[in-house]
């Protein structure tokens, strides 16, 4: 019977059957991690893990905020060194960041419109719209929705949750135009749900469109309040929210027999 090895002129030959287990165990990749390793990183990348890093994310931002506090920026105006596209754009970054934090919107379309006017400031209120709901929506999904779908259990979350996978576009587009559903939550909620990302980001993109340019329009001519522009701005954040209520009352009795 043959060793596994056998020696001959002081060097050492690999039987064929040891060269090929060892070939097999090469092919095989890295050996996954046990025991402590292994349930150490089962730990950091359960659902709920990501759900607690998703929740200490949020409140950082919105600490942050509330001690820089962007709302100032309605009184002292832009830093002088930013001027024309460039500081559309870097509002449009800040915009975008804001709203992740919680920051109203109506406050940051208001300071776009003293800021930069009514086209280059609705420009950049409709980008930080765009680039903030992104990036809700990608760290929602992320970071979220594995943890947060098992508890949709109530009536009213199922009666959202379904009709947001199923009628993702039409159903964000409709929340965007009648405002009532908070920026951040709807967001949120269409990342839990199964909608994908650029309906989302288009429904968003579209049906913002109304609303920030009323107040654009209202932060860019808030100077002369008596003037017909700023008027129609008012009309035009006020009847949209009306609109939307009427809706709701209308609906609730069809939401409660569910």
């Amino acid at each position: 019977m043959l060793d596994a090895t056998t020696r001959s002129g002081g060097t050492a030959t690999v039987s064929p059957r040891t060269a090929a287990a060892e070939l097999a165990v090469a092919a095989a990749g890295p050996v996954a991690p046990t025991g402590f390793a292994a349930r150490v990183t089962r730990v950091l990348l359960s659902p709920w893990s990501r759900l607690s890093l998703l929740v200490a994310l949020l409140a950082s931002a919105a600490t942050t905020v509330v001690l820089f506090q962007p709302q100032e920026l309605l009184t002292n105006g832009w830093p002088p060194q930013l001027g024309g596209a460039a500081a559309a754009l870097a509002y449009a970054v800040a915009y975008g960041l804001c709203t992740v934090a919680f920051v109203p919107r109506p406050l940051l379309n208001l300071a776009a419109g003293a800021l930069f006017g009514s086209q280059l400031g609705l420009a950049s209120a409709l980008a930080g719209t765009v680039l903030g709901a992104g990036v809700a929506f990608c760290l929602g999904r992320v970071l979220g929705q594995e943890a947060l779908r098992p508890l949709l259990r109530g009536k009213w979350l199922k009666a959202a949750d379904g009709q947001l996978s199923r009628h993702g576009f039409r159903t964000m587009l409709a929340m965007r135009l009648f405002p009532g559903v908070p920026f951040a939550a709807s967001n949120y909620c269409a990342a839990v749900s199964r909608m994908g990302l650029l309906p989302f980001l288009l429904a968003t993109g579209l049906g913002s469109i109304p609303n920030t340019a009323a107040y654009v329009v209202a932060g860019a001519r808030a100077s002369t309040p008596t003037s017909p522009a700023f008027l129609i701005a008012l009309a035009c954040i006020a009847l949209p929210g009306l609109a939307g209520a009427v809706v709701a009352w209308r609906k609730r009795h069809r939401l409660r027999g569910r």
